[in-house]
């Protein structure tokens, strides 16, 4: 059974408050899907809120990093007490106990690990860990624009990019701050492109670009190869 690796947008799962039908869909989605799956959950809003609070405490970057993480694995815990069964219990702490958990379950849930790595990174990492060849970073953003196309109505979408195309990019934009960064951070564009792992940056709500995103074939969003 292929592995295929999920970075899963923290603005998805949780809003504001846990979306609970979204997560439960896709949840039903996934599991009907003949791949073991490794997802990582990242933080959205409650990263932001956070961090920020850290910040208003005195904390530096370091340690609002750290507020951050521990808003990924609250998302994590949601995901993964919607999909239920043939998944860890507990949120993976790191990539070992992930492994380990793969040999035990189809589904396998981690939020963020270490200070200074987002979990578009920390997807990566899953996906060598695991030797996972596709990734699907879902977001509520369609894909991979020239621009922000929320503030640039005229930013230019791409369908097709290679990984010096998308580490070019990354590098313009990538802020390296907690909960806020381009849509794929620059160090996981450059790990994708030294294991050649394929990425599908696809709207994580369109459930139907995500299946096909996750079995490789033609969708609405970004492939990067």
């Amino acid at each position: 059974m292929d592995t295929v690796v999920l970075s899963l947008g923290g603005s998805l799962v949780n809003p504001g408050t846990p979306d609970t039908h979204y997560v439960a869909s896709l949840a039903r989605l996934l599991r009907g899907m003949k791949y073991k799956i490794g997802i990582v959950v990242g933080g959205g809003k409650l990263a932001r809120q956070y961090a920020e609070a850290a910040r208003k405490k005195g904390g530096n970057e370091f340690e609002a990093d750290e507020a951050a993480i521990k808003a990924t694995k609250k998302n994590a815990q949601v995901v993964i007490d919607a999909i239920g069964k043939d998944v860890n219990a507990k949120v993976c702490e790191n990539f070992d106990s992930a492994r380990a958990a793969a040999k035990k379950h189809r589904f396998v849930v981690m939020g963020g690990t270490i200070p200074g790595i987002t979990t578009d990174s920390d997807a990566v990492l899953l996906a060598e860990c695991l030797g996972a060849k596709r990734v699907l970073n879902l977001s509520n953003i369609d894909g991979i624009y020239s621009d922000n196309p929320v503030r640039n109505h005229n930013a230019k979408k791409f369908h097709r990019m290679k990984y010096e195309q998308l580490i070019d990019l990354a590098g313009k934009n990538d802020m390296r701050t907690a909960g806020t960064h381009f849509v794929f951070d620059f160090l996981a564009c450059k790990l994708i492109a030294r294991s050649k792992i394929e990425a599908h940056f696809v709207h994580g709500k369109n459930l139907l670009d995500v299946r096909k995103a996750i079995d490789g074939k033609p969708h609405g969003g970004t492939v990067v190869k």
